[in-house]
């Protein structure tokens, strides 16, 4: 995918969106080559790359780093730039500055956490800037929200997150991740939004996925209960490795 228009197409057509973060040139790379349709620089860079224990640490300049990296890795497929904590909570003014450097380094759109700022989303739709909304479990806040917990089990709070996924369209929103929302409520809001969801740990109702490189990979040796593993590269590089320092002290490296 190159646009937003081909975002909004698959909906329509019934085509499911497939997306997956990557923070650098390689994986970008892999990533087209294997025909991912959507690319996420996700703060979540902070976790598997930076080696934070969570997404708050990370900043613009970092976003800005790895957006440059993985365009040079993938021109031809949609990106977008997740805005961290801090560049989109003190005021309109400093998100739509963050979001046009971030979409000058490459990006195709931005995503933010939360339904708080629908103000802002439309202020930056009306300037041209393209926001993704993301609801459900917000990383951002995990503090606030009392640990990884799935959203949207109650009636309230399926109430609030259909409403917050609703108002987040009107303000603009061309697509809205769901994140660890319970998967009759994440179908719900998939079934009364015209813009795509892009669910992560909400089931298979929502109109696309999204998955950590390092987790469906198995890179990271422990992953969310909802991931699933399509390789095991941990052991797989780990292994490989012993075999290198094996052959190198035995002498059977270089032959």
């Amino acid at each position: 995918m190159k646009s937003i228009r081909e975002v909004l197409r698959a909906k329509k057509d019934g085509n499911k969106i497939t997306m997956v973060t990557a923070y650098d040139y390689p994986s970008a790379m892999l990533a087209e080559i294997a025909g991912i349709d959507t690319i996420l620089v996700g703060d979540s860079i902070g976790n598997n790359v930076m080696g934070y224990s969570s997404t708050v640490k990370v900043n613009t300049d970092d976003i800005i780093r790895a957006i440059k990296m993985v365009k040079r890795g993938a021109p031809n497929t949609f990106i977008v730039g997740d805005l961290p904590m801090g560049s989109y909570q003190i005021s309109e003014e400093k998100t739509i500055e963050n979001s046009i450097l971030l979409l000058k380094a490459g990006a195709n759109a931005v995503k933010l956490e939360g339904a708080n700022n629908l103000n802002t989303v439309f202020k930056m739709v009306k300037f041209g800037i393209p926001v993704m909304g993301h609801i459900g479990l917000l990383p951002q806040s995990i503090n606030q929200l009392g640990g990884y917990r799935t959203q949207g089990k109650s009636e309230k709070k399926r109430e609030i997150l259909i409403e917050q996924a609703k108002e987040l369209e009107k303000a603009g929103a061309f697509s809205i991740v769901l994140e660890m929302v319970e998967e009759n409520t994440a179908k719900t809001i998939t079934q009364e939004l015209k813009i795509p969801t892009i669910g992560i740990g909400s089931g298979k109702g929502c109109d696309g996925q999204v998955l950590v490189w390092h987790d469906l990979l198995g890179v990271n040796k422990d992953v969310p209960r909802f991931v699933k593993k399509y390789e095991n590269l941990y052991d797989r590089i780990i292994n490989a490795l012993k075999e290198y320092i094996t052959e190198v002290k035995e002498e059977l490296f270089p032959k």
